[in-house]
């Protein structure tokens, strides 16, 4: 018996598709993309939890792609959620690495990443995490939607378009707030979502990390 059916509405109203496609013109450009997102680009933090040897931060932020595009993306997906996982001592004070982690299909919420990479990263290389919900998962799942099954052939580009601005939006608030080198991974889909990102970002981020620790990067 198949009990996982995608797409079941179809491909997504007219409208909304042709609009996706218009935007990834400009999303698929390095240079257009990456400007999308201003450096100062706000996130909340919602809560913050300290344990013998490791602080657990949460926070959100509003979707950049909500802002380009008003009313693609579910009202459930608009605000997107995060964990960060940092260790309460740095070995280097001018040396704070941080990986952001995305979902694979079905992984909703943040237990799964936290405790099968982001605890284990941290305790063996002292490398501190962050957690992204993806949209239509955990948090951000529409109501009417069952488990993983997206309702519209759309809701794909639309979770791609999100997850690569909202990325851009977490590397911004890093370098801000003095963390780096930065790294992105991911599982599956969410491997797939790193490379999307990384063809967007890897040479900004080069730059930025060359600038930080003075040294071109090899």
């Amino acid at each position: 018996m198949l009990i996982t059916r995608f797409f079941e509405k179809g491909w997504g109203k007219p409208e909304n598709l042709h609009r996706v496609f218009q935007f990834r013109k400009i999303i698929s450009c390095r240079e257009t993309c990456f400007k999308l997102v201003p450096r100062d680009y706000p996130v909340e933090i919602t809560k913050k939890k300290t344990y013998s040897d490791s602080t657990l931060i949460e926070g959100n932020f509003t979707t950049p792609l909500e802002l380009h595009m008003p009313g693609v993306v579910p009202e459930a997906a608009q605000q997107a959620h995060f964990q960060l996982l940092l260790p309460n001592k740095w070995n280097d004070e001018h040396h704070k690495p941080i990986c952001i982690h995305l979902a694979g299909t079905g992984d909703h919420f943040f237990w799964r990443r936290r405790n099968f990479i982001a605890k284990p990263l941290l305790k063996d290389a002292n490398i501190g995490s962050i957690i992204l919900e993806n949209p239509f998962y955990g948090l951000r799942k529409p109501d009417d939607q069952i488990r993983s099954n997206l309702h519209n052939v759309s809701d794909i580009f639309v979770m791609g378009g999100c997850l690569i601005l909202e990325c851009l939006v977490l590397l911004h608030w890093c370098e801000r707030n003095g963390f780096g080198p930065l790294g992105i991974t991911g599982l599956s889909m969410g491997g797939h979502q790193c490379v999307q990102e990384m063809m967007r970002t890897y040479r900004e981020m080069d730059a930025r990390i060359s600038r930080t620790y003075g040294q071109e990067l090899k």
